[in-house]
């Protein structure tokens, strides 16, 4: 029921509740090397700033572990935003990871892509949103169901 290798189709329709707009492959170009600071910034009370650099971080060397089986999806919806997933972010997915309970995951469910958190409970799996005003998918006999790729970041401007 669960296949985390199913191929990549262009032509894929979007889930109905508007949760992914669309799909981007990676670009595996040029690295670009920003400064890393060595001292870890306080999100609680601020401490004095330190003036040097850790070294040097490739964004795609941090938050890419299998370059081939990663792509980029941009958000499209509300249903996932109790897991700060919004509109318009971007989700790094990556299609050679198991898809295991209480991960998120983009599921192609009866031909359509969708991004929800995944339960598995007693072998029945459900794809749950993160927004009450949406309804949890209960996967039954007879649904077209496949994991596309399990997302392990989201990229969300502020």
């Amino acid at each position: 029921m669960v296949h985390p290798s199913v191929p990549f189709f262009s032509n894929m329709k979007y889930n109905n509740d508007g949760s992914i707009k669309a799909i981007y492959s990676l670009d595996e170009g040029k690295k670009l090397y920003r400064p890393l600071m060595a001292s870890k910034i306080q999100a609680g009370f601020p401490s004095p700033a330190q003036d040097y650099v850790e070294g040097r971080l490739d964004l795609n060397e941090y938050m890419i572990a299998h370059p081939a089986a990663t792509f980029f999806v941009r958000v499209d919806g509300y249903s996932m935003v109790g897991a700060g997933i919004m509109p318009d972010d971007i989700l790094v997915v990556d299609r050679s990871l198991d898809a295991t309970s209480k991960r998120i995951v983009i599921a192609i469910l009866d031909g359509e892509l969708t991004v929800k958190r995944l339960i598995i409970e007693n072998d029945v799996y459900f794809l749950v949103p993160e927004n009450g005003d949406y309804p949890t998918i209960q996967i039954s006999e007879g649904m077209d169901f496949s994991i596309w790729g399990v997302v392990t970041f989201v990229i969300h401007k502020v």
